[in-house]
């Protein structure tokens, strides 16, 4: 008998047991994946001598390792219904607007929009039928033959750099697919959805942890829309829609032409920025950057600032930081003892002072700017600065596209960059490579190499800077006057060796195993890019790898 932690009792169950069949029949359909000890795993997981004395927890729509599960087992539906009716159509899902999920035909004579009925109307049969969805293991050659029954070829060119000599399907039916993820146990613990027309293809939405299990509204993101599109077709003409497309580049000998390649579309972005701000520049008197963590935006202003200077434009750059008020201050703002502080609220700068010296500086006053003491935790004076006409101010922060915090400012007179990478790459056409994974594992690389972090405090602190991205930086990327796509195509090349060791070090035991195990799965299908010198010095991706030009 295996003895085990469950819902607050102490259970002796046999070996084999099920975790599915010690929940009650009638909340079944409510979770969607179990936690055994560390790791996740799907409620069909047969525990053994191995588990003896965990704890087994059950998770349903709250918890974000469930969402991930939840979405993988919809699009699995999905693309099923479109085997059943179209079995010759390929389709690829992509990362979407308003936390969505784009399903778009590749079979370029396919009519998308005649088959939204047909589609919808099967994946509801799919649902109601209640079908088992069964995890088995097949060998390598196995995994081929079935691919190419179902027209996966896709995943056949994935499987070559999978290190592993099996691979695991998911059988429902008669129907074989793998989305790289885990799957609920049947098609009806899938019972909140929506699947609708969205040229040029079908939006998927699905309930959110971080929406108490519901799904957001749709909302229409413009600007983000476009950055996605664009991203889009500038991966397909670069070959680079997936990791198969990315490897070949480098197995063939290509990794330095990659590379520029990757580096010529930064370069062509700063070009387009250079453009806008140079015929406003009799207007422009403030330009304002955000974006979330480590999407390079420290880099991004060192070269945007070279890429102005070349066209005689000289930005003076002044640090939001330097208006924090004091931790005493911010405790009585914020009516919160010291540890309960949200020390990314824009309460906790000095808005109002902010304010009056950007107002003082553009109407041409000499202004004696702050500077901020963090080991003392207070303010001190700075240096004493005038602005000449026709020289913009550069802000780089959280805040920087809060009107609130340039409100002294005329709109007008104001340009507004967003930045953060936005690539549109798939391990394959049903399995999106979500940017949140990418920059995570920049963050964690840089931490290690520049602040003696290792990847265990890095995964702790990330949910609690995706927090403070929702709130502040998310709601004003629509309002920027350019979306800077900071992806680097060959970038997970670059990062995996680097990364590997650091999430190699935490265990099956750690409470970060399930960050960590995540994404050692998508980095192991990428070949490594060694060689340091094909990446330039001013490069957005040496800000996490160190090597950085700007580096002082």
């Amino acid at each position: 008998m295996i003895n085990v932690h469950f819902n607050n009792r102490h259970l002796s169950v046999k070996e084999g047991t099920r975790v599915l069949e010690l929940v009650d029949e009638k909340d079944r359909k409510n979770l969607v994946v179990c936690q055994v000890g560390a790791q996740i795993k799907e409620l069909n997981y047969r525990l053994s001598e191995k588990n003896d004395g965990m704890t087994i927890k059950l998770l349903n729509l709250s918890n974000a390792e469930a969402g991930r599960v939840y979405s993988a087992s919809l699009r699995y539906i999905v693309a099923m219904a479109f085997y059943r009716i179209y079995p010759g159509v390929r389709i690829r899902f992509s990362y979407n607007i308003s936390r969505s999920i784009s399903c778009q035909a590749l079979t370029r004579s396919f009519n998308m929009a005649r088959a939204v009925d047909a589609v919808c109307a099967e994946v509801e049969r799919i649902i109601e039928a209640d079908l088992p969805i069964e995890r088995v293991t097949v060998t390598i050659e196995e995994a081929t033959e079935i691919y190419k029954k179902f027209h996966l070829e896709d995943k056949i060119e994935i499987l070559k750099y999978r290190p592993e000599k099996t691979v695991h399907l998911y059988k429902c039916g008669d129907y074989y697919n793998y989305l790289h993820a885990y799957m609920v146990p049947s098609t009806g613990c899938i019972h909140n959805y929506t699947i609708a027309p969205y040229s040029p293809g079908l939006v998927i939405q699905y309930p959110r942890h971080d929406f108490d299990a519901n799904i957001p509204e749709f909302e229409e993101e413009a600007n983000y829309c476009k950055t996605l599109q664009r991203a889009f077709d500038w991966a397909e003409k670069a070959h680079v829609q997936t990791v198969t497309g990315i490897n070949r580049k480098i197995e063939r000998g290509e990794a330095l032409e990659f590379v520029q390649m990757c580096e010529a579309h930064h370069n062509r972005q700063l070009t387009e920025l250079g453009d806008l701000i140079e015929k406003e520049i009799d207007n422009v008197r403030l330009v304002a950057i955000a974006g979330p963590s480590s999407s390079g935006k420290t880099t991004f202003c060192n070269r945007l600032r070279i890429e102005l200077l070349s066209r005689g434009i000289n930005p003076v750059t002044i640090s939001m930081d330097d208006y924090y008020f004091d931790k005493a201050k911010i405790c009585e703002i914020q009516g919160k003892p010291l540890g309960k502080l949200d020390l990314e609220h824009i309460d906790c700068l000095d808005v109002e002072l902010f304010n009056k010296d950007l107002f003082d500086l553009i109407n041409g006053e000499t202004v004696t700017l702050p500077r901020f003491n963090f080991k003392l935790d207070r303010r001190e004076t700075g240096k004493t600065i005038k602005v000449e006409q026709n020289v913009p101010i550069i802000i780089e922060g959280i805040h920087a596209l809060n009107e609130k915090l340039t409100k002294s400012i005329p709109k007008h007179q104001k340009f507004k960059i967003y930045i953060a990478p936005h690539a549109q790459l798939n391990i394959d056409d049903h399995s999106p490579l979500s940017v949140t994974n990418t920059r995570l594992i920049r963050r964690i690389v840089r931490d290690m190499k520049f602040r003696g972090c290792p990847a265990a405090e890095t995964i702790d602190m990330w949910q609690s800077v995706r927090n403070g991205e929702f709130r502040w930086i998310y709601p004003n990327q629509e309002n920027a006057d350019y979306v800077f796509n900071s992806s680097l195509g060959y970038e997970l090349c670059v990062l995996k060796k680097q990364a590997m060791e650091a999430l190699t070090q935490i265990t099956a035991s750690d409470p970060q195993y399930l960050v960590a195990n995540r994404l050692i799965k998508i980095l192991k299908y990428f070949r490594e890019i060694d060689d340091d010198s094909l990446i330039p010095c001013n490069s957005l991706l040496r800000e996490f790898i160190g090597g950085s030009c700007f580096q002082v």
